[in-house]
């Protein structure tokens, strides 16, 4: 695993009924055992930008690549892409783990194609769990004079995400294409702030 990150950590921010998991037996045999898999069971992931696919109530498995795009509609996917397990949704990608690699893949419908998205399922924790605490945790200033400075303190933030995420997993940050790069653009933009958080309650009243 790139990173270190604990169920602990996860709920001391955001509290144990905004974690969200998947069960082993939702995962195919083949990923089934894979530290991916174990992660995803055992820390999960913060909910809010980040989505995790539901298993299907009567197989109680998550849904593969190929049954939920037409894999040979994706010049770039790799040979046997069609038979992973999607494990989530981030903006218009289905994310799918290979279970060989242990890489995560964002699948994007709109564009076909077929994309390395994190080395490893750990980092996919990281990026939702940095995001998700910045929405979580960042404040303006409140009375509009500083409202520059803080969009500016703002954007500093993603980009130290970026950057220090990009020091050890390049994928996710390795161009302005990526989703999670895409996320963190809306991020800076003020355009991901919900509900009672402190920027919410800032910038919306």
């Amino acid at each position: 695993m790139l990173f270190d990150v604990t169920r602990g950590e996860l709920a001391d921010i955001f509290g144990e009924d905004r974690i969200a998991v998947l069960p082993a037996t939702a995962f195919p045999p083949s990923a089934a055992d894979t530290e991916g898999a174990r992660l995803l069971e055992t820390v999960g992931v913060p909910t809010g930008t980040l989505l995790l696919r539901e298993p299907d109530e009567d197989s109680g498995r998550l849904p593969l690549v190929q049954d939920v795009v037409h894999a040979e509609d994706f010049a770039d996917a790799p040979e046997g892409a069609g038979g992973w397990p999607v494990i989530g949704w981030l903006l218009n990608a289905h994310l799918a783990l290979d279970p060989r690699s242990g890489k995560v893949h964002a699948f994007d419908s709109d564009e076909e194609s077929a994309r390395e998205l994190h080395a490893d399922v750990s980092s996919l924790v990281q990026v939702a769990f940095r995001f998700q605490s910045l929405l979580e945790g960042f404040t303006f200033g409140g009375d509009g004079r500083d409202e520059a400075a803080d969009f500016e303190r703002l954007e500093r933030e993603v980009e130290r995400i970026r950057r220090e995420t990009s020091s050890v997993d390049p994928l996710p940050f390795r161009d302005e294409e990526t989703v999670w790069w895409v996320v963190g653009d809306e991020i800076a933009a003020g355009r991901r702030f919900k509900g009672d958080s402190p920027g919410a309650r800032s910038l919306y009243g």
